[in-house]
């Protein structure tokens, strides 16, 4: 699905793209999934929990604040670089998809919060002002570092670059309180 959709996109990809691919046939695909949109949450879902992952892997709890928020963006960036097609599709087709695509999209916000939550919720940060990020907060730097890659990646530009902005928007929402 991955390859299908960097080849043609979400819309313009077929099952005898994803087959193709993938190197078995219709029968198996249909064995697994029941239709090309399952197999596209099924993907969407594998690579937002490998994201989480990594970027919780990535933040050192014992450094600056400073450098912890450079870490998760860094992190996060990282994996919207490694497949920017499926990230794009992700950020635009998934809305469009119906009732199981957004429930999807409301546990992969769930996860991330649930993450952004944890991050910001350390005696280390707490020590230097900085309280847990608030769901809604959360919920708005998560949807506008999401539309900042979105238009980035539309414009023909290079995720890595909004790393500068990323992080200082980031520090800025969720750093301490003057």
């Amino acid at each position: 699905m991955a390859a299908a959709i960097s080849e043609r996109g979400y819309r313009e990809s077929t099952v005898a793209d994803i087959v193709r691919h993938a190197r078995t046939s219709r029968r198996t695909f249909y064995e697994h999934f029941a239709s090309k949109q399952a197999c596209f949450i099924a993907l969407l879902r594998e690579a937002n929990a490998t994201t989480v992952r990594r970027i919780a892997a990535a933040v050192d709890p014992g450094a600056p604040w400073e450098a912890q928020v450079r870490q998760a963006i860094e992190a996060w960036i990282a994996s919207m670089q490694a497949e920017p097609s499926l990230t794009l599709s992700w950020i635009r087709e998934v809305p469009a998809l119906g009732d199981d695509a957004r429930q999807f999209q409301r546990e992969s916000l769930e996860a991330c919060l649930v993450l952004t939550q944890g991050l910001t919720d350390t005696a280390a940060l707490r020590a230097v002002g900085i309280r847990p990020a608030p769901r809604q907060v959360a919920v708005m730097l998560l949807g506008g570092l999401r539309e900042l890659v979105a238009t980035t990646v539309e414009d023909g530009g290079d995720i890595g670059d909004i790393t500068e902005v990323a992080v200082a928007a980031t520090r800025t929402l969720l750093g301490p309180s003057a």
